[in-house]
């Protein structure tokens, strides 16, 4: 696990110094603390910062083959690294080190571009190809890994954060479209940045420069098609499905340092714990976290769990420290970026790296298995529909918005509103709804200007889901959570509040074989009437417990409503301040003030909308406007 980051000059005479890649490296120290190291040649310049997992001693980077000619820096792991190293060693390929970074170089030289192919595991890497001048940046199939580039002046810059770029002069002039897709969404999808001048790179691609032209490719893309052939026999594929499982896990199981599993309690994170049990040897390290309000804790389901594995479990009890909290988080992300979750997954991380230097999350469990709430309320959307006539929908639309405000975690009351309000929508459509914070109308009256021209948000959803049967409802959402939400919310914060911490966090759930695999599952075996996640509780139920395969989704939920009113109502107050919000000149103070008074008087749970827009400003005051530390300032919470 590192950090890496790049300039290639794509101008002729033009050469590159070491002064600017240690320049864009010293900002992302905490992704790899341990080393660095850096490449010169010609127009470019790149280096890594180094978290050592794997062949501690000889595993410096770059790495390069035989002669010198191609070198390449990796942030990630490779789990079939030794299996590819056997195959090139037969073919003529000598080794120097144990690392799995070693075995990139020596694929590029027998595959080309098409190295990344045979890749099982979560990477962003670069190639220099010396003798061509050519440089490869790739990054894995599902996005796991991050890397950002920024082509402009002549040059080409690349990194695993934003940070990086930042750091030689990025132009910090936002995009307008990302901005609106962030309000809706929390965080800013890919390919866009919130910077105009700046893109990530899409899951399963590769960016390619030579001879002073750079291009972008896709060398993997998911299909749902569903494979009715192999997949007929529900017996045979819970048995596939346990053994794809069993096989992921075991595969991430790779290490020369101590390894952990964040443990919620739920399914997801219950099934690696009982995977690791059978193939990890050793001490088995569980961590959770909780909260003072009850209903927000799942400390009892964890500890059942890590009762029942018999695990040495770790766990602590989370408060917010207002001073620090929302700071950090967007020294973090570098971009706006408001799923509320990201506190809870910093502290587990912060409390895992205490003793391990690796740990296994249950990232992916939802996208991949069908564990949304929202495909539940989908198929009883189509019920309601045929059941309540419209003039009367409109009537208990009506008595769900006057249901008394709880700040109790996903209360009634809230998922009562967000249901009446989509219900009646096309599937994509009310899908979008549930999920999204502002909606179209609501953004614009936040707007100081007119921005007409700005798409809709849920453009980006039809998009998703184009090219899949209209009639296979279930596989057009999975499509859609796992292109946008998996890719910019759910793995961006594993990476960044991991790295944050200098642990490597792994995601076997995301093995693109089991993805593959599921993806091709009919959709009528994922779901059984309204129970979710159902191949994935099946295929595990002697392994759980009982209250573990039956229990309702788990789900790192923070109890911002309430923290609103309490230990983060000051902050609120003075960050989103109408003198602050019109010193930034993008939105009207007015509505804005009365999202924060009506929050307070109870009148509606705005709590969602009001973090949206505070994490916003704070980032906007330290990153659009130039205000950015090298590190982080480590007093937030616990």
């Amino acid at each position: 696990m590192c950090g890496i980051a790049g300039f290639l000059s794509l101008e002729q005479g033009v050469f590159a110094t070491r002064t600017i890649a240690q320049a864009m490296c010293d900002v992302i120290t905490h992704r790899g603390p341990d080393d660095q190291g850096f490449l010169v040649d010609g127009p470019l310049a790149m280096g890594m910062r180094r978290l050592s997992i794997i062949d501690l001693a000889g595993g410096q980077q770059p790495i390069s083959n035989e002669d010198g000619t191609i070198s390449v820096i990796q942030n990630g792991e490779i789990y079939n690294f030794q299996e590819i190293r056997q195959d090139l060693e037969k073919r003529g390929h000598r080794f120097k080190t144990n690392s799995d970074t070693e075995a990139i170089v020596h694929l590029y030289e027998e595959y080309g571009t098409a190295c990344a192919e045979h890749l099982r595991g979560m990477f962003a890497f670069a190639i220099w190809d010396a003798p061509r001048r050519r440089l490869v940046v790739g990054r894995d199939r599902l996005g796991i890994k991050p890397i950002y580039y920024a082509i402009g002046n002549g040059r080409l810059l690349f990194g695993s954060e934003l940070k990086s770029l930042l750091a030689v002069g990025l132009d910090r002039e936002i995009d307008p479209q990302a901005l609106h897709d962030y309000l809706s969404l929390t965080y800013v999808p890919a390919p866009a940045t919130i910077f105009r001048a700046a893109r990530k790179l899409m899951p399963g691609s590769l960016l390619i420069a030579e001879r002073g032209a750079v291009r972008t490719e896709r060398y993997w893309n998911l299909s749902f098609e569903p494979d009715e052939k192999r997949f007929h026999s529900e017996p045979e594929i819970l048995a596939e499905v346990r053994a794809g499982v069993e096989d992921a896990v075991r595969s991430h199981l790779v290490s020369d340092v101590p390894l952990g599993v964040f443990l919620s309690g739920g399914v997801d994170s219950a099934t690696l714990v009982a995977c690791m049990r059978k193939y990890h040897t050793g001490a088995l390290k569980t961590f959770s976290i909780g909260f003072a309000e009850k209903s927000f804790s799942e400390l009892d389901r964890a500890r059942a769990v890590a009762k029942h594995f018999g695990t040495e479990h770790h766990e602590m009890i989370v408060t917010p420290d207002a001073a620090a909290l929302v700071p950090e988080l967007t020294h973090s992300f570098d971009e706006p970026y408001a799923d509320s979750s990201a506190i809870p997954v910093l502290c587990v991380a912060r409390l895992a790296r205490k003793s391990v230097t690796v740990a296994l999350t249950g990232e992916g469990g939802d996208e991949v298995f069908a564990g949304y709430k929202t495909y539940t309320a989908t198929k009883l959307a189509g019920m309601y529909r045929r059941a309540v006539p419209g003039p009367l929908r409109s009537l208990v639309a009506w008595g769900a918005n006057r249901l008394p405000v709880s700040h109790g975690k996903v209360s009634f009351d809230y998922m009562a509103k967000r249901f009446v309000a989509g219900a009646s929508r096309d599937a994509v459509d009310a899908h979008f709804s549930w999920k999204a914070i502002f909606d179209e109308a609501a953004k614009h009256t936040l707007y100081r200007e007119s921005r007409d021209q700005l798409g809709p948000t849920v453009r980006l959803y039809h998009e998703a889901v184009a090219g899949i049967d209209p009639q296979d409802m279930l596989s057009r959402l999975l499509m859609i959570d796992t292109r946008l939400g998996l890719e910019g919310d759910m793995l961006v914060k594993a990476d960044r509040m991991s790295m944050a911490t200098s642990l490597e966090g792994r995601v076997p759930l995301l093995d693109h074989r089991l993805v593959e695999m599921v993806a091709a599952i009919p959709s009528r075996f994922k779901m059984k009437g309204l129970k979710t996640k159902v191949l994935l509780r099946e295929a595990m139920r002697d392994l759980l417990p009982r209250e573990t395969t039956h229990g309702p989704k788990q789900g790192f939920n923070v109890p911002i409503p309430s923290w609103l009113l309490g230990p983060l109502r000051e902050l609120v107050h003075d960050t989103l301040a109408p003198s602050r919000i019109a010193a930034t000149g993008i939105f009207r103070p007015e509505p804005i003030q009365e999202l924060i008074r009506a929050h307070e008087a109870r009148e509606r749970d705005n709590s969602r909308d009001i973090w949206t827009l505070l994490m916003f400003q704070t980032w906007y005051d330290r990153i659009a406007q130039g205000v950015q530390r090298s590190e982080p300032v480590h007093r937030s919470v616990g």
